[in-house]
């Protein structure tokens, strides 16, 4: 049971967490784009006096396996982000939580992430997701860096930032993902023509899109990483493909409740549940290798007779020596491609690497695209905004994609608006090297602490109107500063597939905006439900009708 003495009203709550936050608040800065917001909080300390223990720290109760059985019985796992605001109303700024094998200290005020994340040290740690990491010790496989730390972690983290993180690699990919986007665009073109109503240049269909957003994200992650198309957009799409897209809807789904379980646990069950999560791994990981052994056999193929060399963990596969790997078709051959022509890591961890990046790909960036678009049908002034900066950015950029993107901010302000209201993953945690202070309270050094987003991005003592869904807030200089954008981490640990994801949403929003208008017929709130990340409990359903020029703006096939 909370420790928080009486039961009291969620209006009470909201008032009393406004009151302990307006404590802790130091100055009011009004940053661009959010006029009037007091988004600073003191550095870490949060009060004067004398600074308070750790077991001084507000708490929902002690004992980890009642609140983790609780937690089962409840369902409270579906609605962890709503359990995790409904506490800081409750206990404030800060609180412990104890959950199984698990304790952590839970944050959402900037100042606070601040402080957490100038204590994270070289090596930067977050929490381990065990049952993720026992699938890979029971069978057999290596880890990439999602499961590694320490000096391990940074230098396979640095050879793959090279590959998917620097300027350089998206302007090698971003070609690759703007045609996917397109060849979107055309599929949902063909079926308004056939199963729409209305005039020819305003025909409208009201569909659920997120089987084809899936499908998106799953062929843009495949042409990035391996440097081949898979045919999602074909009338008939491969049933493997389906498959994997299941397995990681399952793989997600079964996380949350085996998370906080001891490891020696873990390799013990027998249940279903572990049953059912391992299978959906070994799902993902038979995907993964069958694309990457034809990607590695035609960049061999490729090879052969041309002075170049493959390399994989044992050394060097017969292919001469010398040269590059040439694309299949394309200026770029993909993220395997690269890797494998540098030949500093091991094809074992470019195995493990480019499964984890599939895995972590495809959920995590269609259902960001369902929100977003749900968002930008409900409030058409701000979506005819973004369209109109859209369309002129496109016009001046002549077809170039990364010159639209960087004409039209309003649309990666769309995104990161999208995940303050929506965040993918709903904590950022981290271990801090050394002890601080947060709200006047000392953190011991090697403390699991998390920032909790869902409730930051909701919270009106850190965002002006937090409910109001508003790109342009995010459109000053030095808006992103402090601490209120995290959806993809922040810093060395930050998400390995960030610079992936963004150009995805980013290129497919383009797209559709250009070319379709977008409707809802109700404008209430999404229920939302969290399976190891935030999504719909329903898909919205859109209504897409063309516009006017759609036919021109549409590239040839």
């Amino acid at each position: 049971m909370l420790t928080v003495g009486p039961v009291v009203s969620p209006a009470v709550s909201r008032a009393l967490f406004s009151s302990r936050v307006n404590r802790a608040l130091s100055v009011s800065t009004g940053l661009p784009g959010d006029t009037g917001m007091r988004a600073s909080v003191q550095g870490g300390a949060g009060g004067s006096g004398a600074v308070r223990g750790f077991q001084e720290i507000p708490h929902t109760g002690s004992n980890g396996w009642i609140n983790l059985l609780r937690f089962w019985r409840e369902g409270t796992f579906n609605q962890l982000h709503k359990h995790m605001e409904k506490t800081f109303n409750m206990l404030g700024p800060i609180y412990r939580q104890y959950l199984g094998s698990q304790s952590s200290v839970n944050i959402l005020l900037p100042g606070d992430i601040g402080e957490l994340f100038r204590s994270e040290g070289l090596h930067p740690r977050r929490m381990t997701l065990q049952p993720w990491a026992t699938h890979r010790e029971t069978r057999k496989h290596s880890k990439g860096v999602f499961l590694k730390n320490g000096a391990e972690w940074r230098a396979d983290r640095l050879l793959l930032n090279r590959e998917v993180m620097l300027s350089s690699a998206v302007q090698r990919f971003l070609p690759l993902l703007d045609e996917v986007a397109r060849d979107f665009c055309h599929l949902l073109h063909r079926k308004i023509q056939m199963d729409g109503h209305g005039e020819n240049e305003h025909r409208s269909l009201t569909l659920d899109p997120s089987p084809d957003l899936f499908r998106f994200a799953l062929e843009a992650s495949c042409y990035v990483l391996y440097g081949e198309r898979i045919g999602l957009f074909s009338s008939n799409p491969s049933w493997e493909s389906e498959r994997f897209i299941w397995a990681v809807e399952r793989m997600l789904a079964t996380t949350p409740p085996l998370l906080y379980l001891p490891p020696r646990l873990l390799r013990r069950l027998h249940v279903p549940l572990w049953t059912q999560h391992a299978t959906a791994w070994d799902h993902i990981f038979s995907h993964a290798e069958a694309r990457i052994q034809r990607g590695y056999q035609r960049l061999q193929a490729e090879s052969s007779g041309t002075g170049r060399t493959v390399h994989d963990s044992r050394g060097q596969f017969p292919g001469g020596t010398g040269g590059s790997v040439p694309g299949s078709g394309c200026q770029f051959p993909g993220v395997l491609g690269q890797l494998i022509e540098r030949g500093e890591l091991p094809l074992n961890l470019i195995r493990a690497n480019l499964t984890e990046l599939m895995a972590g790909g495809v959920d995590t960036t269609a259902v960001p695209l369902q929100f977003a678009l749900f968002e930008l049908a409900r409030n058409p002034g701000v979506q005819e905004k973004v369209r109109k900066q859209v369309k002129d950015s496109w016009l001046q950029a002549a077809g170039n994609p990364q010159k639209a993107l960087q004409g039209a901010p309003l649309l990666k302000g769309t995104m990161k608006e999208t995940l303050r209201l929506y965040p993918v993953g709903i904590t950022v945690q981290r271990y801090p090297i050394r002890d601080i202070v947060l709200q006047n309270y000392r953190i011991p050094a090697g403390t699991l602490v998390q920032a909790c987003l869902y409730p930051l991005g909701r919270s009106q003592d850190v965002f002006q109107n937090p409910e109001c869904f508003d790109p342009s807030r995010w459109g000053g200089r030095g808006s992103g500063a402090g601490f209120r954008s995290l959806a993809f981490g922040f810093g060395a640990r930050q998400c390995v597939g960030r610079r992936i994801a963004e150009s995805e949403i980013q290129l497919l929003l383009l797209h559709i905006l250009r070319n379709f208008h977008l409707e809802v017929s109700s404008k209430e709130d999404i229920n939302t439900k969290y399976t190891l990340i935030l999504q719909p409990e329903s898909p919205p359903t859109i209504t897409f009708t063309t516009l006017l020029s759609s036919n021109q703006t549409l590239c040839p096939q």
